[in-house]
């Protein structure tokens, strides 16, 4: 038996990256998975991939004509709705002094506009199925601030006190949400496009506990944790998949650990 089993499951950001690796995750343990992505051809391909458990369908996040017309579709072709993932995200690195106001404003509705309305849309459904599970990607940036990144870390702190905000309103109908925070995702298009590419990774993350980057994967077994009925107690949280980056500032010859 798999963790999701019977459970049918929305996922933004679906056609790359964190997103993909928890649609096929999420499948593997069971679920039905909804992918929602706005790379059609991408997303359409890894939910062929995953084969009669894995459906694709366009939605823009922004949109809130879209989450009205895919939400009522899911619920009407299987019943139910249980979990939502709040995958979706883009980032743009400027300083506060040079950072286009365009690309500010497309940072907010996407990063956190997005989760908001997907969060709207799904509450009629999840309380008639009795309850569910939110899951919003936030970032370590949703921490702790980090230069460059004004819009995407703004953005994110919204996202993590959103989630808090809904899981006292949505808590009194059995509806959990968390948000997850991870660090180092370098893997994804995200953390490999060209903003990045003058980043040396390897010392980044050489002197933290776990000294590597983090993996799409590593984070989706976190997403499926939240999902799942293992983590019934928990709501209005902060799961943070970060390699221990956040434990404290790490000083090379200080102690030989």
């Amino acid at each position: 038996m798999g963790q999701l089993d019977g459970k049918v499951a929305i996922i933004t950001g679906a056609a790359q990256g964190m997103g993909a690796a928890e649609a096929r995750m999420f499948a593997a343990e069971g679920a039905q998975v909804v992918l929602v992505d706005i790379q059609d051809d991408l997303g359409a391909a890894v939910a062929t991939e995953i084969g009669e458990a894995g459906v694709y369908e366009h939605l823009d996040v922004r949109c809130e004509d879209d989450w009205a017309r895919v939400v009522p579709a899911v619920e009407q072709r299987f019943g139910r709705l249980d979990i939502l993932v709040n995958n979706a995200g883009i980032n743009r690195v400027a300083s506060i002094a040079t950072m286009p106001m365009s690309d500010y404003y497309d940072m907010v509705a996407t990063n956190q506009t997005g989760p908001l309305l997907g969060m709207r849309a799904v509450l009629a459904p999840m309380i008639k199925a009795g309850g569910g599970s939110i899951i919003n990607i936030s970032s370590f940036n949703g921490l702790q601030g980090l230069p460059g990144m004004v819009a995407y870390t703004g953005s994110k702190f919204a996202v993590r006190g959103m989630t808090k905000v809904a899981a006292m309103e949505f808590g009194r109908h059995g509806i959990r949400v968390n948000s997850v925070h991870p660090w180092g995702i370098v893997e994804t298009s995200m953390g490999q496009a060209e903003d990045f590419s003058q980043v040396d990774s390897n010392s980044i993350f050489a002197n933290q506990p776990i000294a590597r980057t983090g993996r799409a994967v590593e984070v989706a077994r976190m997403v499926v944790y939240l999902a799942s009925d293992q983590a019934s107690y928990c709501t209005g949280a902060e799961f943070v998949v970060d390699g221990g980056y956040g434990a404290g500032p790490q000083i090379p010859g200080l102690i030989e650990a």
